[in-house]
């Protein structure tokens, strides 16, 4: 049967069902999640509670006078049974359900012949109609862009995608709940943007129509929470979108998400520690057996620091080139267990505070786990001056940024991480766009 036919044919069953019940009804009442009849079966077996549950039917089998329904909500699934002699408006429901729909149910809890934890309902409705077949019923959901163009079937589909959602809202509460207890004060910041400042890329652009300007879409929230320090905070952390307008590749998307932090009176090496000490509890937390990203075994209790020159020297030797580049080409692959990279030319570092030893070199880390760059921060360059100069090479000047530093702004450490790369670290997926829920596609 083609598609058409399927929802030419579901489309006869709403308007049956319809005429007796609404398919769409606007409330649902009170109901106990399927988890919790399932935890608490033996209980209410004995007691012969009455329940309500909810779900969507992923599984359903017909036989006449008995239809066996498998009923999934958000966690958990459990079997429905609807009886001809017991379950009102049997006949109705037997001839309009489809796999797929949403159901609602009261009954009691039993075991059946083969010992399956079931729900014996006396009532059941639908409670919204699925129009369209689920995939696993029509044509399969098994090439990736499929599965990332049809998110909403993917996540129903394959639990192993739902489940990097999941974890990823773990994990940001388990670190937003650590820099709480730290003292740290979350912040918003704009995201639209009258210069596109804060980090070398190139910005999404639009307009501003109700002020008649250009404005960009932030490359990076930094010198709006530098302000933030100017004005006397000194802990603080914003969690959200930063935009690029570049490339697309496993560990790169040009909508990704930031934890960007900063913490006045401390100094690079004080949020190397910090961040060590952070991502080993987040670790511990979430893989406390083994870190494996990408079949590349991970010590997470290895943790290394060598300079910009020295991981050149080991893994780059003879590369000629920008050294930036020669970093992320060549020497980036290599650093699976934690690594610091640390003191980074100035000439690429033009918001970071110089080495009093050596003006040419900055006070600068970037942290590599898994091959990929999780992590960057520096002690963070205060002197108006100095910053005028550096950024001076720059095509659009902040002006309100520089005019706050001008009116002092505290010795202070930053750091970003990047949360799409921490997640897809920690469940080991293929690509970050794997731990969004919604990746942008090209269009066909």
């Amino acid at each position: 049967m083609m598609l058409d036919d399927i929802i030419k044919y579901r489309l006869q069953k709403l308007e049956r069902y319809q005429k007796f019940y609404s398919a769409y009804p606007n409330r649902i009442g009170p109901r106990i999640s399927i988890k919790k009849a399932i935890d608490k079966f033996e209980e209410w077996l004995a007691s012969k509670k009455t329940l309500k549950l909810v779900g969507r039917i992923v599984g359903l089998r017909n036989q006449g006078k008995i239809i066996f329904v498998d009923l999934k909500d958000f966690d958990s699934r459990i079997q429905l049974v609807l009886k001809k002699d017991l379950t009102s408006e049997f006949e109705l429901l037997a001839d309009c359900i489809d796999i797929g729909d949403f159901l609602w149910a009261k009954g009691r809890l039993f075991k059946t012949k083969t010992r399956e934890k079931s729900l014996l309902a006396n009532q059941a409705r639908l409670i919204s109609k699925s129009l369209r077949p689920l995939p696993q019923s029509w044509y399969g959901l098994k090439d990736i862009e499929k599965r990332l163009r049809h998110r909403e079937l993917d996540f129903i589909l394959n639990p192993s995608a739902k489940n990097f959602l999941v974890t990823r809202s773990k994990i940001i509460s388990s670190l937003t709940k650590i820099l709480h207890q730290y003292g740290f004060q979350e912040v918003q910041t704009p995201i639209l943007q009258p210069v596109a400042g804060g980090a070398k890329a190139r910005p999404f652009k639009t307009r501003w129509q109700a002020l008649g300007q250009d404005v960009y879409l932030r490359i990076a929230p930094e010198l709006y929470l530098k302000r933030l320090l100017v004005a006397g905070f000194e802990k603080i952390f914003e969690l959200g979108k930063n935009f690029r307008n570049e490339g697309i590749d496993r560990v790169h998307y040009p909508e990704f998400t930031m934890l960007e932090l900063y913490w006045a009176y401390k100094d690079y090496k004080f949020l190397m520690k910090f961040t060590k000490n952070v991502l080993t509890k987040l670790f511990k937390q979430f893989k406390p057996n083994k870190l494996v990203y990408q079949k590349k075994s991970i010590d997470i209790n290895n943790w290394q620091t060598l300079t910009f020159n020295e991981a050149i020297k080991r893994y780059a030797p003879h590369q000629k080139g920008e050294p930036d580049q020669i970093l992320s080409k060549k020497v980036k692959p290599n650093l699976i267990d934690p690594t610091f990279i640390i003191d980074h030319p100035k000439s690429i570092s033009p918001l970071a505070k110089s080495k009093p030893d050596n003006p040419e070199l900055v006070e600068r880390f970037q942290l590599y786990i898994g091959g990929i760059e999780l992590a960057n921060g520096y002690t963070e360059l205060n002197n108006p001056l100095e910053q005028r100069k550096r950024m001076s090479k720059q095509k659009n000047l902040d002006e309100n940024f520089l005019e706050a530093l001008e009116y002092g702004m505290p010795p202070a450490a930053g750091v970003g991480i990047g949360i799409d790369r921490l997640v897809a670290l920690i469940v080991d997926s293929h690509s970050i766009r794997e731990v969004i829920s919604f990746p942008v596609l090209k269009s066909k």
